[in-house]
């Protein structure tokens, strides 16, 4: 009995007692909580006044008259830009923090701004441009027997580094930021390779600061053979104030335009009324940009209707009886001098002396491409390449600019930054420019459905891009893919009598006409309209399966097949009674990826399989926006018609028509379509061997054409029987 009284006593005794114990663990944990969040905040802030410590030293460094640098000094080419994106940037000038910078007057007041180099990526308060040093890349070292290592801070996190560049040059230890005070660090603005500022003296003295490029020296354009034509304009607070406010109105004139655009009459706004149509993917606006400054670039719409009055039969050569193409390069005096003279006008470098083993690349971006990322691409390959081989497309400024100041440049490669209607923009400018040896051109997909891009093997999208190595990868790629061949066509229309309603177009991957049409011509009005809503490529995507599954249950299309007639190789094609829509197809994907033609189906024994360098075409029929959705997820496939050389389409009814995903609506007409020649496309190698054989012949074939011992004539027929061969 006493001693179940006890154990009461003990066990009232104890719980009285426990919440006592759990107010005391509670405070323990609190306590501890506290001392992590004090201990992380004071390593944060360590690591802070070591990096702030870093870069004064680094300043300090390149006062010092002993530490100067061998290369010639460049001011920066500076943009004006919110400061919303400048977080975690300090200024390039007093050190301190971005985040709290001036207004510009009354058209800032909701907002703060920076400048930022749009070349080297350093940052400065608007009052501290003025006092920046002339520490930026050197695009031009006429005079200099060797390319000089620029060393810089690193300004800007860039993703697409060499792993070997994460170590200094000189001792091979980490150049990583630690919680350890050591030596700040330099970066080569060419090479990209990393030294610590202590290592500096020593590496200087064993290599002299000469510059190999790095593991990209043959595509970077090298500043030693890039002669400057015209100083640049001082820069400095008011420049930059007055490009931001220009910069600012362009946009506010693009939204007055996209708004009275609303006013109008839907098929008002999508007729057709030229050429104009192929020649981006999304509508440019005026837009003051980077490139302008550094190619030193002004209007083209002159130009390029100058050279669009060149008759297409001067455009591209004719294909000769055997399948090889015949150059032909008559072309119009008074618009070839007329033609020199604007470019001219509009240079600010010229390339001169370039060696014959060197092939640069010449890097054309649309920034309003699907993605909508050409700021971001534009400033990192500004960083690994030399600026002056990087040209933005907008509506002032086309790809004969790039393509004028690469015009002596005996062997050079293009890479596209777009979608498919990017690439036909330059495919055509390409052909007018009539090379004797025409580039080849790799695409980095950019745009919505980058069809063409996926067929060379380029990718779908930027995803795939960044997940795979970013641009260094690209880069690398580009410089070891294989030269192959598309076939081009042109597309005349033509009224009942046989005479041209307006300019042809030039068909890369795909024509359209019916329901598939129907909805790319909602989708490009939707885009005229709010442009905004068009930020990236999955969104992008979205909209177009919306406008498609509102057109699921319209039956507009019933009467398609007796509003057409289709003609190959001259003869009638019937089309079937269920069919809303027809494509002629010259690749093997469509609308991001659709394979309409499917050559390893064995149940059309009577059809050739599909090739994009065969000069035959094929045509199928979709019976519906419905079938288009099935064909997108693999569920059905296209119904095959035809294959040949030549088709006539006949419109007896107003129509909507796309090329190459630009439509327009089409008034009753013929559509005639004919072979118009060939380009030479890069595709990316596959790992296999017979990808990086046909790689490795073509680079032979062209040191055998710069050694004079085959000509340009015999380098294009090697090349297309390569490519056949490859395919076949």
């Amino acid at each position: 009995m006493d001693d179940l009284r006890d154990s009461e006593f003990l066990f009232s005794k104890h719980a009285a007692d426990l919440p006592d114990s759990r107010l005391f663990i509670l405070a323990c944990f609190i306590a501890g909580l506290v001392g992590i969040l004090t201990i992380a905040f004071t390593a944060f802030q360590w690591r802070r006044n070591i990096n702030l410590s870093w870069m004064k030293a680094v300043a300090r460094s390149k006062k010092n008259p002993k530490a100067r640098n061998k290369a010639p000094a460049a001011s920066h080419t500076w943009v004006l830009e919110s400061a919303v994106r400048a977080k975690n940037t300090n200024c390039c000038v007093c050190l301190k923090s971005l985040s709290s910078s001036q207004t510009l007057g009354s058209v800032g007041a909701t907002d703060t701004f920076i400048n930022r180099c749009g070349i080297c990526a350093a940052a400065a308060h608007l009052g501290c441009t003025s006092n920046a040093p002339n520490d930026c890349k050197c695009v031009s070292m006429i005079g200099y027997e060797h390319v000089m290592h620029q060393w810089a801070v690193r300004w800007a996190e860039i993703s697409d580094q060499p792993e070997e560049t994460s170590f200094c040059s000189h001792c091979e230890e980490p150049c990583s930021a630690t919680f350890l005070a050591g030596s700040p660090i330099w970066c080569c603005l060419w090479c990209q390779r990393l030294v610590h500022v202590d290592c500096h003296t020593a590496l200087s003295n064993e290599t002299g600061d000469i510059c190999d490029l790095g593991p990209f020296r043959r595509l970077i354009l090298s500043p030693l053979y890039v002669r400057e034509l015209s100083q640049a304009s001082p820069g400095g607070l008011l420049s930059s104030i007055t490009q931001g406010a220009n910069e600012i109105a362009s946009t506010m004139r693009g939204r007055m335009r996209s708004q009275s655009k609303k006013h109008k009459s839907g098929k008002e706004s999508s007729i057709d009324t030229g050429n104009t149509s192929i020649t981006s993917d999304t509508s440019a606006g005026s837009i003051a940009d980077t490139s302008l400054i550094v190619n030193g670039s002004h209007s083209m719409e002159d130009a390029s209707n100058d050279i669009s009055n060149i008759s297409d039969q001067r455009i591209n050569g004719d294909t000769d009886n055997k399948g090889g193409l015949k150059p032909n390069f008559s072309r119009s005096g008074s618009i070839n001098q007329k033609y020199e003279s604007q470019m001219v006008g509009k240079q600010r470098y010229e390339i001169i002396d370039l060696p014959a083993d060197a092939r640069p690349l010449l890097v054309l971006i649309n920034k309003k491409s699907g993605a909508q990322r050409g700021d971001s691409l534009r400033q990192r390959l500004n960083i690994l390449l030399n600026p002056v081989q990087v040209f933005e497309l907008s509506s002032t400024q086309g790809p004969e600019v790039g393509l004028y100041l690469f015009r002596k440049v005996p062997h050079f490669r293009i890479l596209v930054c777009g979608g498919d209607g990017t690439v036909g923009w330059v495919l055509n400018a390409i052909d007018m420019h009539n090379f004797v040896s025409p580039p080849p051109v790799a695409i980095l997909p950019a745009g919505t459905g980058n069809d063409l891009a996926r067929v060379l093997s380029w990718g779908g999208g930027l995803g795939p891009v960044e997940r795979q190595g970013g641009l260094c990868t690209v880069l690398h790629d580009i410089e070891h893919a294989a030269v192959t061949i598309l076939d081009r066509w042109k597309i005349s229309i033509l009224n009942q009598q046989g005479k041209q309603l307006q300019r042809p177009k030039f068909m890369n991957n795909y024509l359209g006409i019916g329901c598939d049409a129907k909805v790319a011509l909602d989708i490009h009005n939707l885009r005229e309209e709010n442009p905004e809503k068009f930020y990236n490529q999955f969104m992008n995507k979205v909209l177009y399966a919306r406008e498609g599954a509102k057109s699921i249950m319209d039956r507009t299309f019933a009467d398609f097949p007796w509003q057409v007639r289709v003609e190959v190789d001259g003869t009638e094609i019937e089309v079937p009674e269920d069919a809303e829509g027809v494509l002629v197809v010259n690749i093997g994907s469509y609308m991001g990826g659709v394979d309409l033609w499917h050559n390893e189906d064995e149940n059309y024994d009577n059809f050739d399989p599909q090739s994009m360098h065969d000069k035959v075409l094929e045509v199928v029929s979709i019976s519906g926006t419905w079938h288009l959705g099935k064909l997108q997820i693999g569920l059905s496939r296209a119904r095959r018609l035809a294959q040949g050389q030549s088709i006539k389409i006949q419109l007896f009814a107003g129509l909507p028509v796309q090329i190459d995903g630009e439509p327009w609506l089409q008034q009753p007409c013929t559509l005639s379509i004919t072979h118009h020649g060939q380009a030479f496309m890069l595709k990316r190698a596959a790992e296999e061997p017979l990808g990086h054989a046909a790689a490795i012949i073509t680079d032979v074939l062209e040191n055998a054409e710069s050694s004079h011992i085959i000509n340009a004539a015999q380098k294009r027929a090697l090349l297309q029987e390569m490519a056949l061969r490859l395919t076949s």
